[in-house]
């Protein structure tokens, strides 16, 4: 049963990849905007993440937000077949512009390891390979269900050399490793982590759990951190791809200061294009024990 859904799921991707840019990127406004006008989960959850996260807009500029966020989710949704089907140069032809690449010469100048750390903003496939085809990486991943769909995924997204080592103790012995030699990793910083590797800390004011992963792996390592993401351009025209800078104390010993940093230095990131951010994940529902979840009025964690 398992290898039918893959079958299916893999066929899918491959008829999916076939579509130019625009057609994929029209197709995905299409499905965001059935999301928003069939009243989806997806829309509930954006319209709660707004509302805490920009309190200061008015209900017709966060309303224009979120319908905005569901298109370019749509968008993100239906660009992954070309990223992971298309010839690795088709694809890095998107990428128009680079924004911050003096960073990354400047950080890797004096042999240390780089950890990049890329937010659920634009299209992070594309900024993974971009990183791959330059440098000797290994990027953090959380395994499907379906065995047969990773071993399709782990070929894609690895087809440029990129390693992907899972999210146990081997995997972050791996990466601390790959750091110690100079080399470069990847790691999405902004999903909310379960067991014992986290803490608390402000993210758009409101305190959520966030991974230590990100210090322990500096710490251990000595690499130098720094962000990234692809911001979509207008009318299918590509990609600009931004390099930031990240906030002074993300290495900090505290786990809270550390966490604070990493949740400052996404949320830096994700005020320069809020619409491209994935607003559908539930990012605040871990919360300091007795807060209330707000994805569930009425419920403390």
């Amino acid at each position: 049963m398992a290898l039918s859904k893959a079958t299916f799921l893999i066929t899918a991707l491959r008829l999916a990849g076939k579509l130019p840019l625009r057609g994929a990127q029209l197709l995905g406004r299409f499905l965001g905007m059935v999301s928003w006008v069939s009243k989806s989960q997806l829309r509930k959850i954006t319209e709660i993440n707004l509302k805490i996260c920009f309190p200061e807009l008015a209900d017709e500029q966060r309303e224009r937000m979120a319908r905005s966020s569901l298109r370019h989710t749509g968008q993100t949704m239906m660009e992954i077949p070309l990223i992971w089907e298309w010839p690795v140069e088709r694809c890095l032809d998107l990428i128009r512009e680079i924004e911050g690449e003096e960073l990354l010469a400047e950080a890797k100048k004096d042999g240390r390891g780089l950890l990049l750390l890329a937010p659920h903003l634009g299209n992070w496939e594309l900024t993974g390979l971009y990183f791959s085809s330059r440098y000797r990486m290994a990027a953090l991943y959380s395994p499907p269900h379906i065995k047969e769909f990773e071993d399709y995924m782990v070929k894609v997204r690895g087809r440029m050399g990129s390693e992907l080592v899972r999210g146990d103790r081997r995997g972050l012995a791996r990466l601390i490793s790959l750091l110690r030699e100079g080399e470069v990793a990847g790691i999405l910083p902004d999903q909310s982590p379960r067991g014992k590797g986290n803490a608390y800390a402000p993210f758009f004011g409101m305190d959520v759990r966030t991974m230590t992963l990100v210090s322990k792996l500096l710490q251990k390592s000595g690499a130098k951190p720094l962000m990234t993401y692809s911001e979509r351009l207008k009318d299918g025209q590509g990609f600009r791809l931004v390099i930031r800078e990240c906030e002074a104390g993300i290495d900090d010993d505290d786990p809270v200061v550390a966490t604070s940093a990493l949740n400052r230095s996404v949320e830096n990131c994700v005020r320069e294009a809020p619409e491209q951010y994935q607003w559908e994940y539930k990012r605040m529902r871990h919360r300091p024990p007795g807060e209330l979840n707000p994805y569930k009025p009425g419920k403390v964690c």
